[in-house]
């Protein structure tokens, strides 16, 4: 009898423990450290979660999407790299969420309810500076336009950056948009050839402000192999650019690891490169920024990137598992500070391995499952040292048939393009140099190069 009554006392205490998972006290905390960042009002997610009552109508399907991993949007696998922005959340969290939703969502005691991340204007970061294009209008139904614009820093002195963020004037019509860092007697050329632009080069062509891959132009979806044509070098290519940050869909503030930095030079300019897409029925007037942190912290390390490509690759059409590969061996040593993938809608999936000069091989990024409506740049909690002739290897696979739900029209050869119809295949490097800055000369700001996005 008294173990009956003992055990009686167990599930009744487990059932009570279990009632006493609330909004405020146990969920609010998780939605806030994971959540909220995008759920709060006008920002990019579709509803709201910092209140009990933003959040409550939604508790099933919040429920549904940490379940299924579908939120909060992470798209590198988990077996590979450590990231500081992996915003994933733990079992643990997962089963509080669970364990709300299945005993009723209750709202709990307002004392628990701890206080609400604060946000300004669409901005994920608190700015130093922002620095913001002229107004720009974007016509009615130009569905595919790259304005490069310049916007003077006006700097009297070198900036170091530590974290960096691209808002959009009006996310209706801006589909991405890249910063980038040129020396002021660079500008006055760049703004003759429309940011380089214009000067087509012999195996493209350009319809209005975007460029193409002419049709006839040499194939190799193996960017590894010899080229055979003299007027291509290779098929893969790859530059240095310094990009203090960029806007994609999905993607927010880049944060730079403490000790790390992007340096802007005095009196550079900021190249903001900018793909508007306007399907409305109505001219739309942009005015897209982008906010600046400084370092607070001594700056060790100078930030840069490598973006290699293949743009040679050609997709055949209802091609469902299309392989790609690029090759880049790095000419210098260098410090891994964070990797991007970019593909457009039939991207499918993108692995990076690393074959180092004493032949050790190491998969050192993946993405199973790419999502070009949400991406992401992914900062490696624990920088490494990748030596010079280190060969980085990228595959990308795309899908290019009709089972894929993103894809414009599976009937049709692609090939590279900066219209989202068509594809690019990316794998960007940002590295810092080894050698601390504080050991380095003064180096000026580059021109930005390789492939646009």
């Amino acid at each position: 009898m008294s173990k009956g009554i003992g055990l009686l006392a167990v599930i009744l205490g487990a059932g009570s423990l279990q009632a006493q998972v609330t909004f405020n006290k146990d969920v609010a905390p998780i939605l806030y450290q994971n959540c909220v960042v995008c759920h709060h009002p006008n920002d990019i997610a579709p509803m709201s979660l910092v209140t009990f009552k933003d959040a409550r109508p939604w508790a099933a399907a919040i429920r549904e999407a940490v379940v299924t991993h579908a939120m909060p949007p992470w798209h590198a696998d988990p077996h590979v790299g450590d990231y500081i922005n992996d915003p994933r959340l733990s079992e643990r969290q997962i089963d509080t969420i669970v364990e709300w939703v299945k005993t009723g969502a209750k709202e709990g005691n307002p004392g628990d309810l701890p206080k609400a991340p604060v946000f300004t204007s669409g901005w994920h970061i608190k700015p130093d500076v922002v620095l913001t294009i002229p107004e720009t209008e974007v016509a009615a139904g130009n569905q595919d336009d790259y304005e490069y614009i310049y916007v003077p820093t006006n700097f009297t002195e070198d900036k170091w950056i530590q974290a960096a963020e691209v808002v959009p004037g009006d996310r209706r019509v801006v589909h991405h948009a890249t910063v980038s860092v040129v020396s002021a007697d660079q500008v006055p050329k760049l703004l003759q050839t429309h940011g380089g632009a214009d000067e087509v080069a012999q195996f493209h062509y350009r319809t209005g402000k975007v460029n193409h891959v002419k049709p006839d132009a040499p194939v190799s979806d193996d960017g590894c192999a010899a080229s055979t044509n003299p007027a291509l070098p290779s098929y893969t290519s790859g530059g240095v650019n310094h990009v203090p940050a960029i806007y994609l869909p999905g993607h927010l503030a880049e944060t730079r690891p403490p000790g790390y930095a992007l340096k802007i030079a005095a009196d550079s300019y900021l190249q903001f490169q900018i793909h508007y897409s306007n399907r409305l029925g109505e001219n739309v007037k942009d005015k897209t920024s982008i906010g600046l942190v400084f370092a607070r912290q001594p700056v060790h390390y100078e930030v840069a990137q490598y973006e290699i490509w293949n743009n040679w690759f050609q997709i055949p059409p209802n091609d469902g598992n299309h392989k790609v590969t690029s090759c880049f061996t790095l000419p210098k040593d260098v410090t891994v500070v964070a990797y991007t993938a970019h593909m457009h809608f039939r991207g499918k999936s993108m692995m990076t391995e690393a074959i180092y000069p004493d032949g050790r091989h190491e998969v050192v990024f993946n993405v199973p499952k790419y999502d070009f409506r949400w991406q992401e740049t992914y900062f490696l909690k624990h920088q490494f040292l990748m030596p010079k002739g280190t060969k980085l290897i990228t595959t990308a696979y795309f899908d290019n048939s009709a089972n894929n739900g993103l894809n414009p029209d599976p009937s049709k050869t692609i090939r590279w393009g900066e219209p989202s119809n068509e594809e690019m295949m990316g794998f960007w490097l940002a590295y810092a140099d080894p050698e601390p800055v504080d050991q380095k000369p003064s180096a000026s700001a580059a021109t930005p190069t390789g492939g646009t996005r």
